[in-house]
């Protein structure tokens, strides 16, 4: 634990967890007569990542002197899941949310933890599909389903 970057790190959620209160609320209160309406969820998370974020900021009160320790980055696995994660978000209504998330959590697992092609595949498509499902056919939402191409 690094008390700097966890001091620093809770001031930048304090901060969005306030822009996500303050722009939910220009967000339309309820939709087609709905009790809950689209700017809860953003109010809800941005209520609780400002508490979660003063909690740490508390929390660094008590952090006890450390020793300098070499920290190495991984800055090769945080490329690469950066671009998939670009990749992902530009690709996902050309391609389809279920091809898409298939496609980014596969290199993500793939570039975490190597190997063990079964487990990254079986993840990969069961979190796909079952996100797909829960989102449209039991929230009824939508997504997008397949590339333009089917």
């Amino acid at each position: 634990m690094n008390k700097k970057f966890d001091r620093l790190a809770a001031i930048i959620f304090l901060i969005t967890g306030i822009t996500f209160i303050i722009e939910s609320r220009s967000i339309a209160a309820a939709a087609y007569g709905s009790v809950v309406g689209p700017n809860v969820f953003p109010f809800i998370l941005g209520c609780a990542l400002s508490l979660l974020s003063c909690r740490l900021f508390y929390e660094t009160f008590s952090y006890k002197g450390q020793e300098k320790e070499a920290v190495q980055y991984n800055y090769k696995q945080f490329f690469i899941i950066l671009a998939s994660a670009i990749l992902y978000a530009l690709l996902l209504e050309k391609i389809g949310f279920i091809i898409s998330s298939f496609l980014f959590l596969i290199v993500a697992i793939q570039t975490m933890e190597r190997g063990n092609w079964i487990k990254s595949l079986s993840i990969s498509l069961g979190y796909s599909l079952i996100i797909y499902f829960i989102f449209v056919d039991v929230l009824k939402g939508t997504l997008p389903v397949w590339s333009i191409w089917f």
